[in-house]
């Protein structure tokens, strides 16, 4: 399939009526990538749920919860602006292949030490460094390559339907972990995830459209500084992609109640292993909903209010799952804060694609991955810290009022990102 160059296009084109709910699947490279993205998902979000299980297993330590946080945060921060500039100047399907490999190794490795008897927890922490390290370079790749596999007006399709394929491995991944971990331990969590990482490969290999960023003719290729600082004075330079990564960075990284769960499930909750899954798993029952729904609807009136509001709804469903002491509630809250917070992300996924050139869509998303992904994982760090200090439903109440007042001051001032309307 030819690429498609979505920046060129006018995002006037875009249907505003409402279409299959599966329409990029019509494409064959990204129904590849969606399906392989289906079976490591899984596998990934089986192994965050069993890494923050072992974890708190071997030490008991709140703090230790948030160090996991630290070793995704920092190889992310210090890597992601790299693997944007890759993704802008050699083939995407390349990078992600090498780093999908990268990522089986390591999970096999933490397969083979765990099966071994593992009773330390500094493995563990190397190893998720190393693969977040990996992830670093393959997420700018990833979504860099998305908008070359499917037509502008099925873009925003696809944009939800990859949230949806992230939600699936949330819903399906804790509880099938949550099972194996009561049954055989984390060992086995973590060779299934090895395995899945082949999934994606495979899709990757059978693709036909070609993973080459575009470029002009008097553009020369190059890792380089130059182009490092050229994507970071883009983002800069545009407003509305500004204001959503910031908004982005200070709702997860307040209101990052994920890294808590075994914390509620052995103590507060008292549920166990197998409740913990069914925790981990509730903000992709809502998401899943969420997700469904905005690959029906399509392109959305209103997107930026949507999503401010969208923030705001998330803070005060952690801010109830934290005061909770119901298993019920509390999963139904985490489901109401997964729907919210896949509606604000598909939409700011959605806005920032739209409003950036092809060819500088790879530093564009690194420089994101600070923000969307250093927020969440900085916030376990925060949420561990402070949880050790205070205890976890007083962290997690309180990083939900604080993601509320982001979305008050954002509503507020950030005005380009109030008007906005495609």
């Amino acid at each position: 399939m030819p690429e498609t160059n979505l920046a060129s296009d006018s995002p006037h084109t875009a249907t505003t009526e409402r279409q299959s709910a599966f329409a990029s699947l019509r494409h064959r490279d990204f129904r590849l990538l969606w399906m392989g993205q289906i079976v490591s998902v899984i596998g990934s979000q089986m192994q965050l749920a069993a890494i923050n299980w072992h974890i708190y297993l071997i030490t008991s330590s709140p703090l230790a919860l948030g160090l996991v946080g630290a070793c995704r945060a920092v190889p992310i921060i210090l890597c992601s602006l790299m693997g944007g500039v890759l993704a802008d100047v050699v083939d995407r399907r390349r990078v992600m292949m090498t780093t999908q490999t990268i990522m089986l190794v390591c999970s096999g490795i933490l397969a083979l030490v765990t099966f071994s008897g593992l009773q330390r927890a500094w493995p563990i922490f190397l190893l998720t460094a190393i693969a977040s390290a990996a992830w670093a370079f393959d997420t700018p790749s990833r979504q860099a390559l998305m908008p070359m596999l499917v037509p502008l007006k099925d873009f925003p399709n696809a944009v939800s339907l990859s949230m949806l394929v992230f939600q699936i491995g949330l819903i399906t991944g804790p509880p099938l972990a949550g099972f194996l971990l009561a049954t055989h331990g984390p060992a086995l969590v973590y060779a299934f995830n090895a395995a899945s990482f082949i999934a994606v490969i495979v899709g990757l290999a059978l693709m036909r459209a070609s993973g080459k960023p575009e470029r002009s003719e008097s553009e020369v290729p190059g890792i380089s500084l130059q182009a490092l600082v050229e994507g970071l004075r883009f983002v800069w330079r545009t407003p509305i992609i500004v204001q959503t990564m910031t908004l982005d960075f200070v709702a997860t990284f307040f209101a990052s109640a994920n890294q808590l769960l075994p914390i509620y499930a052995k103590d507060i909750l008292v549920v166990g292993a197998r409740g913990y899954g069914f925790l981990a798993a509730a903000p992709a029952a809502g998401a899943i909903v969420a997700g469904l729904m905005m690959a029906r609807l399509g392109v959305i009136k209103k997107q930026g209010v949507t999503v401010i509001v969208s923030v705001g709804l998330y803070g005060a469903a952690t801010v109830a799952f934290g005061v909770s002491r119901v298993f019920w509630f509390s999963l139904l809250m985490l489901a109401a804060a997964g729907a919210a917070d896949t509606v604000s992300t598909i939409l700011r996924q959605t806005i920032r694609q739209l409003v950036t050139p092809n060819n500088m869509r790879g530093r564009m998303t690194s420089i994101n991955m600070i923000f969307f992904m250093g927020g969440p994982q900085l916030g376990e760090v925060e949420a561990g810290t402070v949880a050790a200090l205070i205890g976890a439903p007083l962290s997690v109440v309180t990083g939900g009022v604080a993601c509320l007042i982001a979305a008050i001051l954002t509503f507020v001032r950030a005005k380009n990102l109030r008007r906005y309307e495609q």
